[in-house]
């Protein structure tokens, strides 16, 4: 069995591609949050407990309006609608992981549930530390780069519209590596053009929680029809 050196090398190489993204999307948040008047202790604070880098840039910018807490609500759930769909397939990956199930549930963000979920972890190594530590440092290189951009944000004049493509840069990395490594690509292009159809149907504000659903509804499915026919033989 992998020792606790051997393990934190393993999750830290897996998530270094997170790392820069990360660092630097976090950066941008810190920056934005100087610009729009608040000292670094707003954007670490806000890193920290919320974990959720679209819901944070959000929150920024209704923090410089007037208070409305059922509209940030409505807006959080419908932004992060998606997390209810991550759950579902963590649960066997969470399952027995004890003490440090609440942590790997408060830390899943996107990149993080991609990560743990893709991941295959050698034999040698125990898979709940691996993602605990994946976890861990994830929230380590958020909240850094938001800490870091806010230190800085008043010495840096940089114009933070657009820099939130590079995350879809890091999406877009790690489905190809996925798919390379796919034998099969049926739930891969099910996902994408799903997706497109959707998109194209219901408009950016809704095709994500309803693409998620059909998803869910979609590979459930199958998945019954495979458990019967394996009881049938």
């Amino acid at each position: 069995m992998a020792n606790r050196k051997e393990t934190f090398l393993f999750a830290f190489r897996k998530s270094l591609p997170i790392m820069t993204g990360f660092l630097f999307l976090g950066m941008t948040y810190g920056i934005y949050m100087n610009q729009q008047g608040f000292n670094f202790l707003y954007p670490t604070l806000m890193a920290l407990t919320i974990y959720g880098g679209s819901v944070e840039f959000i929150i920024a910018n209704l923090l410089t309006k007037a208070f409305d807490p059922w509209a940030v609500l409505i807006v959080t759930l419908i932004v992060s609608s998606r997390h209810l769909f991550y759950a579902i397939s963590m649960l066997d990956r969470y399952g027995n992981t004890g003490w440090r199930k609440p942590f790997l549930i408060f830390g899943m963000s996107d990149e993080t549930f991609s990560l743990n979920y893709s991941t295959k972890v050698p034999l040698e190594f125990d898979k709940k530390k691996v993602m605990f530590t994946i976890t861990i440092l994830n929230q380590i290189y958020w909240v850094s780069g938001a800490c870091l951009g806010g230190l800085f944000g008043s010495l840096i004049a940089i114009n933070v519209k657009g820099l939130s493509f590079v995350m879809t840069a890091l999406f877009i990395v790690m489905m190809t590596d996925q798919f390379l490594r796919e034998d099969h690509h049926f739930s891969s292009l099910t996902g994408l053009f799903l997706s497109l159809g959707i998109l194209a149907v219901t408009g950016k504000t809704y095709f994500m929680p309803i693409t998620l659903f059909l998803l869910v509804v979609i590979f459930a499915i199958l998945e019954k029809r495979k458990e019967r026919f394996y009881d049938f033989d």
